[in-house]
């Protein structure tokens, strides 16, 4: 196998490059390297991209006394080549979904399922604390437990949203906002995670889901996916169209799948006493907590980072369902497109871009 291998590298605030890397090797025994099929670019990696996390130099100046820069990506499939001594349940040859949280699988978060918080160098680490998927190979650490075995039948591209995409729009938007039977939710944001939320909340039966967003070609796209309403919030009062929805009884769940404060202030006032806003989205700046209005209400608003806990129980939901999961890869690139694919995703608004695909040759 070659001893390099082309992959999509971070140098620092807005210089990422295409370039040829040093294949990676095994370094603990329960590790795996793995042949990347396919990947995607997350918002997080456009984040990191816009200089939001100079704590990765910080950290590898640190560790090595060195900044050779990083390799991004924490979401994709591909097959195992290498295992380590102490890898017993992943074989080479497998076909994985990689997972974009590592986990030890014994420490004491792990045990309550807090995987992204694991306390032996796990969580979320790939394309962040070490090299990650946007590549042609990937190390991945904790093999055992962060890899999940690709089923025959799974669309490819199914697949791939189930490493960060579907868990994290489950977990953080659906499961904390306490989704049911019969609710009227809302999701504030058609982007990959908001859609994410969109398609994994219909497991759950509710019988209201509006999605919120200024983008009309997402609007559209979220109501092919299962949205019974759409709200374009530059043409139509969102508090006013809720009342209407809902004749006056206001949202069970809001979920904030975007990061900003004008969505955050979208939330709580449209939901009913009793009710939860789950933000998903990640936030970059302060928002204002009015909590002298809402303590009355006895509102739950919820946060949090994946864990990634209920990716197995997705992989066998999507299995057995007909949800479009495969529609939220609008755009497919081959590996040597990496640039092009970058550039879509960084002007998704211009392209029409939801997740973008790059593939193997």
């Amino acid at each position: 196998m070659a001893e390099t291998m082309r992959a999509i590298t971070y140098y620092g605030d807005h210089d990422i490059r295409f370039e040829e890397r040093p294949k990676p090797q095994l370094i603990d025994p329960t590790d795996a390297i793995v042949r990347v099929l396919k990947t995607t670019i997350c918002g997080t990696d456009l984040g990191i991209y816009k200089g939001k996390n100079p704590e990765i130099e910080e950290t590898a100046k640190a560790e090595t006394g060195e900044w050779n820069g990083r390799i991004l990506g924490h979401e994709g499939i591909g097959i195992v080549e290498e295992v380590g001594s102490s890898v017993t349940n992943i074989k080479v040859g497998d076909k994985v979904i990689i997972s974009c949280v590592s986990r030890c699988g014994s420490c004491e978060y792990c045990q309550k399922q807090i995987y992204a918080h694991c306390q032996n160098g796990g969580g979320w680490i790939m394309g962040y604390m070490i090299d990650g998927t946007q590549a042609e190979y990937v190390r991945t650490p904790f093999a055992d437990n962060s890899l999940y075995v690709l089923p025959e039948g799974l669309d490819d591209d199914t697949a791939v949203f189930l490493s960060d995409a579907l868990p994290t729009g489950h977990e953080i938007g659906v499961q904390r906002g306490q989704v049911m039977p019969g609710k009227d939710i809302m999701i504030v944001g058609a982007g990959p995670v908001g859609m994410s939320a969109l398609l994994t909340a219909q497991f759950y039966s509710p019988a209201t889901i509006v999605v919120v967003d200024m983008n009309e070609s997402r609007l559209e796209m979220a109501k092919k996916m299962g949205a019974t309403h759409v709200i374009n919030p530059a043409k139509e009062d969102v508090a006013a169209r809720i009342n209407e929805i809902t004749e006056g009884r206001g949202l069970d769940t809001a979920i904030e799948a975007v990061g900003l404060p004008a969505t955050w202030a979208m939330c709580p006032d449209v939901v009913k006493p009793g009710g939860n806003v789950a933000v998903v989205g990640v936030h970059g700046k302060p928002v204002e907590l009015e909590l002298q209005k809402l303590w009355i209400r006895n509102l739950t608003i919820t946060t949090g980072l994946v864990s990634a806990d209920t990716t197995g129980m997705l992989l066998r939901a999507v299995q057995n369902s007909d949800l479009p999961v495969h529609e939220l890869a609008t755009h497919h690139f081959t590996w040597d497109e990496f640039e092009k694919a970058w550039d879509v995703f960084k002007n998704a608004d211009e392209h029409k871009a939801v997740k973008v695909i790059i593939a193997a040759e």
